[in-house]
């Protein structure tokens, strides 16, 4: 930690993003009683409103996040961790209420722009400042611990309620959640708002503040500029890598009941192997990096190449138990910190503001959690629900693949730009 003061920051951002954690799900693991809240009768139908409205979520995400960081860069950290709070608030309050389609919409809208346009743009940059540079990795993938803890626990609570009766619980848990960020967002101090307000000198005597003074450093590391590929390829990424673990964390539960002949209890069990496999690879991955000093382009490398291995064994392998074990490795290797640890390649290769990168790399991945319920949603249209889950997670196999060839590039450029191979031992 940089200094004690900014722990408080570190633990707002967990905090927050352990509320996260149930609001990426919560549609979709209280899926009936939505939208029969909604006045859908028909399942088919109504899957297909969820759908939507989890759309809804992506398209927040992918228009908030890029002017999120630029906004971020210039206001600060806590003004960006209170305002997503307070919509929080906003989103959880309509969708506990209301019975109307369209304003349940308008509420995952409002989560998606305070998920990525305010929490995303401003946390993510903020647990990066709050230690020290070799431990920003590990940081990271903390954000990712809070989200999986969340996303075990959760589940089983939305079953445990709905069966008692009580499904509106699984609302009010989020939204009281949502209350505490606000409080404890005002009472943090973040390392980069302080940064704004220190000065510094540069080797040719301009005066710049500290920041911006950071970024020129990662800059001099670098033998050549990286390439418009690179560029492209550190921000792609994050749709590739989001469009498997959003695809894998909404549809898991889905998989298993309509592939897999699981009840409601054993598809949730489904969801939460995944999410334990996941909160493994957090801890796993933490030790590597921060300890270790493997860098995070050799955990993407790894988390890709085993991911396209675990959706293999999903769709080849029609036995319960198994699927089960390749649940908990897809968990591991690709919801384990791997879209957290894509952000830091994209800033050690393409080093600048933290939070316009955020923005960047967070924008591709509201593309892809807009995209893939869509066309989920158009396929249960089309085929049916068991076929479009079915082509989805052959879908999220291709893009596995995809992944696997852009890191590889990666890592050949990564020793023309630093004269340094990220394979080696350190």
């Amino acid at each position: 930690m940089k200094a004690k003061k900014y722990l408080l920051s570190l633990v707002t951002v967990y905090l927050c993003y352990f509320t996260h954690g149930m609001q990426a799900i919560i549609l979709s693991q209280n899926k009936t009683q939505f939208f029969t809240q909604w006045g859908y009768t028909d399942a088919v139908a109504g899957a297909a409103a969820v759908s939507l409205a989890i759309t809804a979520t992506g398209f927040g995400k992918m228009l908030s996040v890029w002017i999120g960081g630029e906004i971020s860069d210039k206001v600060g950290r806590k003004k960006m961790a209170v305002i997503g709070s307070i919509l929080y608030i906003a989103c959880f309050a309509g969708l506990l209420f209301t019975t109307s389609f369209t304003l349940a919409c308008v509420c995952c809208f409002i989560a998606g722009v305070a998920t990525s346009g305010f929490w995303d743009a401003a946390l993510y940059p903020a647990a990066q400042e709050a230690v020290k540079p070799q431990y920003s990795g590990s940081a990271l993938i903390g954000i990712k611990a809070f989200v999986s803890v969340s996303g075990i626990i959760y589940p089983l609570l939305c079953v445990a309620n709905t069966n008692a009766g009580n499904w509106q619980i699984n609302v009010w848990i989020p939204l009281i959640f949502s209350v505490i960020c606000v409080v404890v967002s005002l009472l943090s101090t973040f390392e980069y708002d302080d940064m704004m307000k220190q000065t510094t000198t540069t080797a040719t005597g301009e005066t710049t503040n500290a920041a911006t003074a950071e970024i020129q450093a990662a800059k001099d590391r670098m033998l050549t500029p990286p390439n418009k590929l690179v560029n492209f390829f550190t921000m792609f990424y994050g749709f590739v890598c989001m469009f498997i673990m959003y695809g894998a964390q909404q549809y898991t539960k889905a998989f298993g009941i309509s592939n897999c002949g699981l009840n409601e209890m054993q598809a949730a069990g489904l969801t939460s192997i995944y999410t334990a496999g996941s909160i493994i690879a957090v801890v796993f991955w933490a030790v590597m990096m921060g300890k270790l000093r493997w860098n995070p382009l050799k955990v993407v490398l790894v988390d890709s190449i085993f991911t396209a291995v675990a959706l293999a064994i999903v769709l080849l392998v029609n036995q319960v138990a198994v699927v089960y074990v390749a649940i908990a490795l897809l968990g591991f290797f690709a919801a384990g910190g791997a879209l957290q640890t894509g952000l830091g390649v994209r800033q050690e290769l393409c080093p600048g503001p933290k939070g316009r990168n955020t923005g960047i790399y967070y924008t591709w991945m509201g593309l892809a959690s807009c995209f893939l319920p869509f066309i989920v949603s158009y396929m249960t249209g089309s085929i049916g629900e068991q076929a479009a889950i079915y082509t989805m997670m052959a879908l999220l196999l291709v893009a596995a693949v995809v992944a696997i060839g852009m890191m590889g590039y990666l890592v050949i450029q990564y020793k023309k730009i630093f004269g340094d191979s990220v394979l080696k031992e350190k």
